[in-house]
């Protein structure tokens, strides 16, 4: 098998980070890197040893595949002048501001025999697998997902719905198996003039009720996935990667010949050890199998397009109910 050439396009925080796992992989090479910024390309390319391009189409015509870590508005015109060129491409969340370009990007790999991937990361974190693995074995009534941060460093082009929330969605899409039967949403605008704190209420055909909360407005970060299930409740720290599972409380009566009793038991806290590998790490390398076996990610442009459809849903109904506070803050 070939040496699998790779460039990177987009060399902020998520593509720095792109660069550093991808050097780290022996089976590879990572070629260069290209950016409109030329600094934050020297940067990068300093780093890890590697060329910076000046021109995009001089790093395509050196590599197999890239990865795209660009803004979200620029996402659709760079992933589609990379497929027209024969380029395997895994595209940062989401996979563009609309269905209507998620669909052509979809198309145009489809037609061209080339991996399309969606770098969707929470499905490898090792959390988020040891919680999917567990939600097959229970009856879940409800599912409860908390995405939060401080505004400093927050992605500025898109409301918060497209910056965190789309991780989230695609996990409770992933978890109930279907799109919701209906959509609530509420919003609160404080910095940005676009949605900066969301909560979404989801209702699933299955009985699923799922809760989605996503902000930059707090001063910690918060990652969480609790699932309220029968005789269960279980909760999957995404940030610090570990899982806890508490067991319902269990009564017992007990009777003899002269009283009635009960006994309480407590709950039974279970904490699972979860493998403290790398998800962007997992999902590189699964890119780069799908590449070498020529398959298509089960992550592919679908999932990724069905996650910006029940956002832009979201966006919606949050924005017919969206509080703006950007005057208390100025006030502060």
């Amino acid at each position: 098998m070939k040496r699998l050439k790779l460039g990177v396009i987009g060399t902020g925080r998520m593509g720095r980070n792109h660069c550093r796992v991808y050097s780290s992989m022996r089976h590879i090479e990572l070629v260069g890197v290209f950016d409109a910024d030329r600094y934050a390309a020297d940067l990068a390319a300093s780093q890890c040893r590697v060329s910076r391009y000046a021109e995009i189409d001089d790093l395509l015509s050196e590599v197999d595949a890239v990865s795209i870590a660009t803004p979200t508005s620029t996402h659709f015109n760079i992933a589609m002048h990379c497929l027209h060129q024969g380029v395997h491409v895994l595209l940062e969340k989401p996979i563009a501001t609309n269905t209507i370009h998620g669909d052509a990007l979809a198309e145009v790999a489809r037609m061209n025999g080339l991996v399309l991937h969606v770098g969707h990361v929470e499905r490898f974190n090792p959390a988020y697998r040891e919680l999917r693995s567990l939600f097959g074995e229970m009856v879940p009534y409800a599912v409860d997902i908390r995405r939060l941060s401080p505004y400093l460093g927050s992605t500025r082009d898109v409301d918060v719905v497209m910056d965190l929330m789309t991780h989230d969605i695609d996990l409770a899409l992933d978890l109930a198996g279907e799109m919701p039967a209906s959509v609530s949403a509420h919003g609160i605008s404080a910095h940005s003039g676009d949605i900066d704190h969301a909560v979404a209420h989801l209702r699933f055909a299955n009985g699923l009720v799922v809760t989605l909360t996503a902000s930059r407005l707090t001063e910690q970060q918060v990652r969480t996935v609790e699932v309220t299930a029968q005789d269960a409740y279980v909760v999957a720290d995404l940030l610090h990667k570990n899982v806890s599972i508490y067991r319902n409380t269990v009564s017992e009566w007990t009777e003899d010949s002269q009283r009635i009793s009960r006994h309480h038991l407590e709950n039974i806290a279970e904490h699972v050890s979860v493998p403290s590998f790398e998800p962007l790490y997992l999902q590189l390398q699964f890119f780069i199998d799908c590449v070498n076996e020529q398959k298509v990610s089960p992550l592919s442009a679908r999932a990724a397009i069905n996650a910006v459809k029940l956002a832009e849903k979201i966006r919606w109904a949050a924005n017919q109910h969206l509080i703006d506070r950007r005057e208390a803050y100025a006030l502060l």
